[in-house]
């Protein structure tokens, strides 16, 4: 029975310690030994162990305390000569009798190949370096280290394309140099230079943000790509092993990650999956895909691993999911202000009563938002008949849109109903209260209003604080009624009185009032577009009042107005 897949990360650890200690036991059964290779004692070999370029031991220690008699700081410097990874020598410059450098003699060097070919620089110490190197004299190279001696700026990433003829054939390699001068003599180091496959294999692990890795569970050795090591964040040659990288699992994700490893090494090839590893504190999901190398036995001895990073990806789903959502709750929040601006309109610009036609008029009213989600704004009218058997007739316009706009609608229709039962009130005082009312609302912006009583002898008095002028058609010619006695805005000059006019009305007589959204265009004279809404109502002659609205409405309607608009028509009977 297979054990049960490990639920946190100590058991994900001891599952994969003793899963890798099972298969080294395992390998270790039938691995073989190998024969230790017989000494060689030729001359060349003895010389090879007893020569020491640089006169130290033939291991290479020295004794360099501070204060010995023997302390060379050149013998310091050949002796670590072997720990750099790379292919180095100390070169001494060799000069011509014109005092120019003509060559560089090896005083020691690595054990290390810059390519399968080309002999490891310790092989070469004392020879010359066109000798040993006879591409180097074509590639630029000795001027280069020449400049390293005579100006001390060290050499970077110098490139040379070295060719040369072996008894094999002509091999040639691109290595790149890098140079420092020490005291009269060159340290360099060399190493063979990305092939173009490596460089197109690395540039696309960074565009797709994806990596592979290979892990020998019998070594314990663990090979990382390039592109891998930056989305971990690691620096390339430090790759985590399979227990390091397990580490890194998010808790949540350790039962997934277990089942995965639990079902490569029972040699299976599970299907990708997605998995969410810590790194450095931020969270990445990567998709992985894992696939075991079985050996002959039939046991996993080690796993390739080939991640792409989705996190990017994922976060900008998941953005795209928040604005979804906050894009549906605007909707919601639209919809829930429309319904309730569309009850308040319904409540709030009620259609005439048949009081109003018992008293010789007939009245249509039309409310037209800016926006077609919006019910109702800051325009407003009232027309309702008062106990003293007058007509109230008013229209007005408080500042802005939305329920804040309807708030303040309200706020001055209501207050105008009530001033208006206000016994022997005429147009001018109801005009100068409502004034009064907005400037001591700190809160409230400016508006604008036509307040008038229409009565029995087919007669207006009306006031204006701000408002375009109502329109009279007559005869077949509409006129603006005279503004000689208009005020300012509400809200604007507290204390100001409103002066009244009147004008005479005769049966068959269309009044049109509007608030500006109708006639204000950005760019546009006010002038001349009241003037077009005159001709309009002049082509509505003969008609009654409802006919007479929907012409002027339909006449704007491939308009783009930038206001809320409010029009009232009122016909004498």
């Amino acid at each position: 029975m297979s054990p049960a897949v490990p639920g946190d990360t100590e058991a994900l650890e001891q599952f994969i310690t003793r899963e890798v200690a099972f298969l080294r036991a395992a390998a270790g059964r039938s691995a073989g030994v190998p024969t230790p290779p017989a000494a060689q004692t030729g001359p060349a070999e003895a010389d090879a162990l007893t020569a020491c370029p640089c006169g130290g031991s033939p291991d290479h220690s020295h004794s360099c305390a501070d204060g010995a008699v023997d302390h060379d700081p050149w013998s310091c410097l050949c002796a670590v000569l072997p720990a750099i990874p790379l292919s180095a020598a100390l070169l001494v410059p060799v000069e011509g009798e014109d005092g120019r450098i003509q060559d560089f003699v090896i005083r020691a060097g690595n054990h290390v190949r810059s390519a399968e070919w080309l002999d490891p620089p310790d092989t070469q110490a004392g020879k010359r370096l066109c000798e040993v190197r006879p591409g180097v004299e074509g590639s630029g190279l000795l001027d280069a280290l020449h400049e390293v001696l005579h100006t001390g700026h060290a050499l970077r990433d110098f490139p040379v394309d070295y060719t040369e003829r072996r008894p094999d054939g002509l091999h040639r390699t691109k290595l790149l140099h890098d140079a420092a001068s020490c005291s009269g003599q060159v340290l360099t180091t060399w190493r063979p230079a990305p092939d173009p496959a490596e460089l197109m294999s690395l540039e696309a692990q960074y565009i797709a943000s994806m990596g592979w890795a290979r892990f020998d569970l019998l070594s314990g050795e663990s090979t990382w790509s390039e592109g891998l090591s930056a989305i971990f964040r690691l620096r390339p040659g430090r790759p985590l092993g399979l227990l390091g990288l397990s580490d890194a699992v998010v808790p949540e994700d350790v039962p997934r990650w277990g089942r995965l490893l639990r079902a490569l090494f029972d040699g299976e090839e599970p299907a990708g999956t997605e998995i969410r590893f810590s790194v450095n504190g931020d969270v990445r999901t990567l998709h992985v895909i894992l696939r075991p190398v079985i050996a002959t036995d039939g046991l996993p001895w080690a796993l390739h691993l080939i991640a792409r990073d989705l996190t990017q990806v994922i976060r900008g789903r998941q953005r795209l999911a928040a604005t979804r959502r906050q894009t549906e709750r605007l909707r919601d929040e639209a919809a829930a202000e429309h319904r309730v601006a569309s009850a308040l309109r319904e409540a709030l610009l009620p259609t005439h009563s048949s009081e109003i036609a018992g008293l010789g008029y007939a009245v249509a009213a039309a409310y037209l938002p800016v926006e077609e989600e919006a019910a109702v704004g800051g325009d407003w009218y009232k027309c309702r008949a008062l106990p003293d058997g007058r007509i109230l007739l008013a229209i007005g316009d408080a500042c802005g849109h939305g329920l804040s706009a309807v708030a303040r609608m309200a706020q001055q229709r209501h207050a105008l109903a009530g001033l208006a039962h206000t016994p022997g009130s005429d147009a001018g005082q109801l005009t100068t209260w409502l004034n009064e009312l907005v400037c001591a609302d700190a809160s409230a912006e400016t508006a604008t209003c036509v307040i008038g009583h229409l009565d029995g002898d087919r007669r207006l008095t009306w006031a204006c604080a701000g408002h375009p002028a109502p329109l009279l058609l007559r005869g077949g010619v509409a006129t603006a009624l005279g503004t000689r006695h208009r005020g300012p805005l509400l809200g604007l000059i507290p204390g100001e009185p409103y002066a009244t006019d009147q004008a005479a009305l005769h049966r068959g007589d269309l009044l049109l009032l509007y608030t500006d959204g109708l006639v204000e265009r950005r760019g546009e004279d006010l002038g001349d577009s009241i003037e077009a809404l005159r001709a309009r109502l002049a082509d509505c002659a003969g008609c009654d009042a409802r006919q007479a609205l929907d012409e002027v409405v339909a006449g704007y309607a491939d308009d783009r107005r930038e206001d809320d608009t409010c029009l009232v028509v009122v016909e004498v009977l």
